[in-house]
């Protein structure tokens, strides 16, 4: 197309994605045109931080995403690439930056990397073998919290992804770091499901790539569970807890890293619906990164919330447990699975629990394909928006 030509130019060379999602959650994953970046993964997501953020920006927010995009940038070079302990790297984008751990888009990135055969930012593609017994293929991704094992079915000659059957990925050493934490709320930062009186919330700490701070609907106030007329309500009740728990440095423990500074920080509030009583499986709304919500069941959530449910004896070893979003509890499911399928030996400082690796499991389906250019006169031509801050 002549238009297309013309706005593809040496200065500003377009940016192509591929478009995917898993129940519901969107995952746009960029393969070409994002800038070179150097050094480990973490040094790599730093520099995209101080350096290219607008292209973030770009992409994931309004008029080319929305409030609740998420992006997925592939980086062929990483520590682990280079030491062949991993086939490629990957940088994880939100609304507001650049989170640790995915789970939703690893399951995504496995059908993606399997199924693609000419990609030059995948230079190891052909180092991926496929067990025909199984018809599966294993897909080592470097991710900012570590290294992910994802199985993806395939075919008879494994040149291309199963979407009939599951993805499901071993997930990094995942870990509780707070069971039962009692959090007052005084008055003057409370929420209106309070009734305004001095109120303690009972919260749990884990992390599962990210650090996930987990409270039932009825704690928060919300009696009769999950709700999606309730949304508003628990974007603003989540969003004053989280700031609340920020705040106070002395819970910044429960979601301090034992080994990496950088995975430090608090980057959800998953809300448990305890309203419901299915045997097997949950109810969960994940509010991350600047409160986007999660249409998925939430990967990392499923590894944090799965180690919880083991460190507090709830869970067995190799028992799954089926965890739904609001969108898969309705009618567009499956749920994700998640299964503890390994006690780790090392022991972490701090934590309240077992060192475990989960299974997630879930399935992804491509939804398109993308390219994104700038026009130089278009004063949001290299920046994206969010409309309520307008």
């Amino acid at each position: 197309m002549d238009i297309a030509k013309r706005l593809a130019t040496p200065e500003q060379r377009p940016i192509a994605c591929i478009e995917m999602q898993t129940t519901g959650e969107p995952t746009r994953i960029i393969y070409e045109g994002y800038p070179n970046l150097s050094g480990t993964l973490l040094e790599q997501r730093a520099e995209a931080k101080a350096n290219h953020d607008h292209i973030r920006r770009r992409l994931m927010l309004e008029p080319r995403g929305h409030f609740d995009m998420y992006g997925a940038v592939l980086r062929p070079e990483t520590e682990l690439t280079r030491s062949g302990e991993a086939h490629i790297g990957v940088l994880f984008m939100t609304n507001d930056g650049y989170s640790t751990m995915c789970g939703h888009a690893t399951i995504a990135l496995g059908r993606f990397l399997v199924d693609t055969h000419d990609l030059h930012a995948f230079p190891r593609r052909n180092e991926i073998k496929h067990d025909p017994e199984t018809k599966t293929a294993i897909v080592n991704l470097h991710n900012p919290s570590g290294l992910l094992k994802v199985t993806v079915p395939v075919n008879d000659g494994g040149s291309a992804s199963d979407p009939s059957r599951p993805v499901s990925f071993i997930s990094v050493p995942s870990f509780a770091t707070g069971i039962d934490v009692k959090i007052p709320i005084p008055p003057a930062r409370q929420w209106s499901e309070l009734d305004g009186r001095s109120k303690d919330i009972h919260v749990d700490f884990s992390y599962g790539g990210a650090f996930f701070c987990i409270v039932s609907a009825r704690e928060l106030g919300f009696s009769e569970g999950l709700k999606t007329e309730k949304l508003d309500q628990l974007d603003r009740a989540t969003a004053l807890l989280k700031r609340h728990i920020n705040s106070d440095l002395a819970l910044s423990k429960y979601f301090r890293h034992p080994e990496h500074d950088d995975l430090g920080f608090l980057y959800s509030v998953i809300v448990v619906d305890d309203s419901r009583n299915d045997p097997g499986s949950e109810v969960g709304l994940c509010f991350f990164s600047n409160q986007q919500i999660d249409r998925s069941p939430t990967g990392g959530g499923v590894a944090a919330r799965a180690a919880l449910a083991y460190a507090k004896g709830h869970r067995k070893l190799n028992e799954t447990w089926e965890y739904h979003s609001l969108v898969s509890a309705g009618k567009y499911g499956p749920a994700f699975k998640g299964t503890v399928v390994e006690e780790l030996v090392e022991k972490y400082p701090d934590i309240h629990g077992p060192l475990v690796r989960v299974k997630g499991e879930g399935y992804a389906f491509y939804t398109g394909f993308s390219t994104y250019a700038i026009e130089k006169e278009d004063p949001l031509g290299d920046d994206g928006f969010v409309f309520k801050d307008c």
